[in-house]
């Protein structure tokens, strides 16, 4: 999971209101049982000690959801009397949720948010240029074109069938290259803030292919060519959609299995890592697994990938001490004295480590429990070894 959007989080001290509910209005009753889970939420909140100008904050988001349209959940956080992040949720808390802790309590977020809908980035391609779109938890979205360069022996112009055929035949070949390389470049160029997580080539297998081919090599891995879609109207819509719904949930089982074979790797043959007196790792390597391993590695920017399975142990649950900035986390009340905080506060492990990776850049993979995943429930592999 891209962790981006945790952003509004980061640079804001807290204490945090953080509250999950159902929004969904699917019974006939559903005004009615809204307004009593938002009060109820809002009610939590002010036994936990949350100051009034953030409940009333959160009580005034909540009014303002949609009467149709709204999503089976939200998870809201708010301090010092704003709601900083409003995030919808792909499926229903069982229960109202409300905590007022120094760190919005985030980790929850892993199981609830709607990673298999896709988010793709799609073009469209013929041997004229691409259409492209956005695919995302907001829907499908159209966002804009790419056209090759025009020349004479296109449009209405019939190709010669004489001598020069060769000729004609040479100039239609170099202006495809000369667009397959446009649109390769216009991809690379818009990839990086398209917030997508594939790259989708549909269209004419020759001309997906030389699109494919002229792709930068960091952007090969994350790219599919898929069936059935294309510029021309009349496409099979639904059959498209299924397609790219297989290739994001083949794209999803290939990262997630990447990852884990990376953190295997990175964990290397028992006992090469540093341990404390008691056995206890405390110095990762590749990758780094156990509460005092990561968040040695998150205090030094080194997480890529933060591995949660909550199945897997009491690990994410486990109490860490924090300060104000995301670097602010360690094992001892001490580590955080040392960098300068007067007054540290405890947190969820699972919590705080995902405030450090979102702030590194890092993404986030819930592990499944049918998945061996990190002893203990927390792992990490990293962007080099400590």
């Amino acid at each position: 999971m891209d962790l981006a959007f945790l952003t509004p989080l980061l640079d804001r001290p807290g204490p945090w209101a953080t509250v999950y509910l159902d929004t969904s209005r699917a019974t006939e009753d559903a005004a009615q049982r809204r307004a009593l889970i938002d009060r109820a939420a809002v009610h939590r909140l002010a036994d936990l000690g949350t100051d009034e100008r953030t409940c009333a904050a959160v009580r005034d988001q909540l009014a303002r959801e949609p009467a149709a349209g709204s999503p089976p959940g939200r998870a809201l956080f708010a301090t010092d009397g704003e709601v900083a992040l409003d995030v919808p949720l792909a499926v229903s808390p069982p229960d109202v949720a409300a905590t007022w802790a120094p760190l919005p309590h985030t980790a929850p977020l892993l199981g609830m948010l709607d990673d298999a809908a896709p988010r793709c980035l799609v073009a469209a391609i013929d041997r004229t240029g691409a259409e492209l779109e956005r695919r995302d938890l907001d829907g499908t979205a159209p966002i804009g074109t790419v056209e090759g360069p025009q020349w004479q022996g296109r449009g209405h112009h019939a190709p010669p069938t004489d001598r020069h055929e060769w000729h004609y035949r040479h100039r239609v070949e170099d202006t495809w290259e000369r667009t397959a390389g446009i649109i390769a470049d216009h991809l690379a160029r818009i990839w990086p803030d398209s917030g997508a997580r594939l790259l989708v080539l549909t269209g004419g297998v020759r001309e997906r292919r030389a699109v494919h081919e002229r792709l930068p090599q960091q952007l090969r891995p994350v790219t599919v060519e898929v069936d059935g879609g294309g510029r021309a109207d009349g496409i099979a819509r639904d059959v498209f959609d299924r397609r790219i719904g297989e290739a994001w949930d083949d794209h999803r089982t290939r990262h997630l299995d990447t990852v884990l074979n990376a953190f295997r790797a990175g964990l290397g043959r028992p006992g090469e890592h540093a341990t404390d007196g008691a056995g206890t790792e405390t110095a990762p390597g590749a990758a780094a697994r156990g509460v005092p391993a990561v968040v040695s590695a998150a205090r030094q920017h080194q997480l890529a990938a933060l591995l949660v399975q909550p199945s897997g142990g009491h690990d994410p649950e486990r109490p860490v001490w924090t300060g104000p900035r995301p670097e602010h986390i360690g094992v001892h009340r001490a580590d955080i004295r040392s960098m300068g905080v007067g007054h540290p506060e405890q947190a969820p492990a699972a919590d705080a480590l995902l405030r450090a990776a979102a702030a590194a850049g890092a993404e986030a993979l819930l592990v499944p429990d049918t998945v061996p995943g990190p002893p203990g429930g927390l792992g990490a592999v990293l962007r080099w070894a400590g």
